[in-house]
């Protein structure tokens, strides 16, 4: 499986009820190893925050 947001691209972060954090735009920084569940993960970075988060690609929309 690939990614489907190059790093660099400003996508929409739309947070779950369980995962909390801060909905809006934010920046990919980096793609995480895709593991046995086959889950597609990014690192991001929301200029509200002062942290990286770690998110699935199913809560990230085209910006």
């Amino acid at each position: 499986m690939a990614h489907k947001y190059p790093i660099g691209t400003s996508v929409y972060f739309e947070a779950g009820v369980l995962a909390g954090g801060a909905r809006g735009r934010c920046k990919v920084v980096r793609h995480m190893p895709v593991e046995r569940d086959n889950r597609i993960l990014y690192r991001i970075k929301s200029p509200t925050e002062n942290f990286e988060r770690t998110v699935e690609e199913d809560n990230l929309r085209q910006d």
